[in-house]
């Protein structure tokens, strides 16, 4: 079948010398991995090859199968060429990082149009602003909408949180946050993505980075710890 979508690049992977295995996050299709032949044999498709870099935004025409093989691009460009995230090394680490994110979260080929609209709107906004320390804790909080373990924040009054129920709890159960977490996770809930002003440390973005990234793991079968995390943690150390 030939699908013409959007996609956003979640990996690439070289395959013997010259060729790419492709994973992308479809508008039609949801995740769908393509073969790229030939990826790195001349200046052309050299050129070709820089498409596949960590969440980059495409418009593709395809041949889906649909049978749980590797799918052929058919035509591909880029539908927003970034104008910062390539070359600023804050935002190309929170790239790196949120694919990786992503790469252990969607494991189906099933469409979800709403988390991809609003993983698109996400990357456009990065691309054209500079305050930034938040943007990671906030797509992290919100994908969670979509991927379906959003805090329940009916009783965000109460003293801990509960990571493997997802509620806030009266008692500090085993798999509770302490009171000093708890505080800072409802701060983070709370966060909006035009949210300019500072208001986490240093050492409060990297407690709630490491809960969250705590979070995932407990509801998301497979998911695993960022290799990138320590590269992400070095960068926003100041």
């Amino acid at each position: 079948m030939q699908v013409k979508t959007k996609a956003i690049v979640i990996s690439a992977l070289k395959y013997q010398e010259r060729s790419l295995i492709v994973k992308c996050f479809t508008a039609s299709d949801g995740l769908k991995s393509y073969f790229v032949a030939n990826a790195f044999s001349n200046k052309k498709n050299q050129q070709k090859a820089g498409y596949f870099q960590p969440l980059t935004l495409l418009e593709i025409e395809a041949t889906h199968k649909n049978k749980g093989t590797l799918e052929y691009f058919k035509e591909i460009r880029m539908s927003h060429v970034y104008q910062t995230i390539s070359s600023d090394v804050v935002k190309s680490t929170i790239v790196m990082f949120l694919s990786e994110v992503l790469h252990h979260s969607i494991h189906e080929e099933e469409k979800n149009e709403n988390l991809f609209q609003f993983l698109e709107a996400a990357l456009l906004w990065l691309d054209t602003h500079d305050h930034i320390a938040n943007f990671h804790l906030y797509i992290l909080i919100e994908m969670t909408k979509y991927f379906g373990f959003y805090p329940d924040n009916v009783d965000d009054d109460l003293d801990f949180f509960d990571s493997r129920e997802g509620v806030f709890s009266t008692f500090q159960g085993i798999n509770c946050l302490s009171k000093q977490e708890t505080d800072l996770f409802k701060k983070a809930i709370a966060l909006k993505l035009e949210t300019t002003q500072n208001v986490f440390s240093v050492n409060e973005r990297q407690l709630l980075l490491k809960i969250l990234v705590d979070y995932y793991a407990l509801h998301l079968d497979g998911f695993k710890k960022p290799k990138s995390i320590e590269v992400f943690k070095a960068i926003f150390s100041n």
